[in-house]
């Protein structure tokens, strides 16, 4: 077959989905999404109901926030937006925070809203899909659910910030961890402080 039969794919922006369940954490996703939004990429929100009563109790709004010409939210309830598609390309799908029943239902392969949607359709596009899971201590049920979705082709980042760079307040420990976030998206960024040994911490 010739190459003139091969139609070529169509130059696009970088295209990401955020999801973002009802665990404690939201200020990650918020920052995540409002650090997406500086740059010339394409964002799609999703927020599980829960997600936003938490959300409204811990930063004070809901995704109505989230605002901006390439950002897009989603209801969770909608199974006919874009993101639902396999056919719809997408670069990465972050769940962050990731509740454990989210984690259990994408673990089991069910699809009872967009968030376990969008999370399955990376699974089986074969497309970046990190989960963030913030609960603990960890039980053998949340374990195994974790080492599934990991088998399966999904990074694990529970919401762990570092210490090493000496953070002063709570938004450097929350840029750290949402930089290194956006390493394994494969988003450049200044967010996460590159380590350089001891020499580089100030006295």
């Amino acid at each position: 077959m010739g190459e003139a039969e091969h139609p070529r794919k169509i130059a696009r922006k970088a295209r990401y989905v955020i999801a973002v369940t009802g665990a404690s954490g939201s200020v990650y996703a918020a920052r995540l999404i409002s650090y997406l939004g500086t740059l010339d990429v394409e964002t799609h929100v999703v927020v599980s109901s829960t997600g936003q009563t938490v959300m409204r109790l811990e930063l004070g709004h809901g995704p109505e926030e989230f605002e901006g010409p390439d950002i897009f939210v989603h209801d969770p309830g909608d199974f006919t937006a874009p993101v639902a598609s396999g056919s719809f390309e997408v670069d990465a799908t972050v769940v962050v925070p990731c509740t454990m029943g989210t984690l259990g239902a994408l673990a089991a392969g069910i699809s009872g809203n967009l968030i376990h949607r969008v999370a399955d359709v990376a699974l089986k596009e074969g497309t970046s899909l990190i989960i963030v899971p913030r609960e603990t201590p960890a039980n053998r049920i949340h374990l195994r659910n974790m080492l599934t979705l990991a088998e399966a082709g999904a990074v694990i980042m529970p919401a762990t910030p570092g210490f090493y760079h000496r953070p002063k307040t709570i938004a450097d420990l929350v840029d750290a961890f949402v930089g290194r976030l956006l390493d394994r998206m494969g988003v450049a960024n200044t967010l996460a402080k590159r380590w350089e040994g001891p020499e580089d911490l100030e006295p």
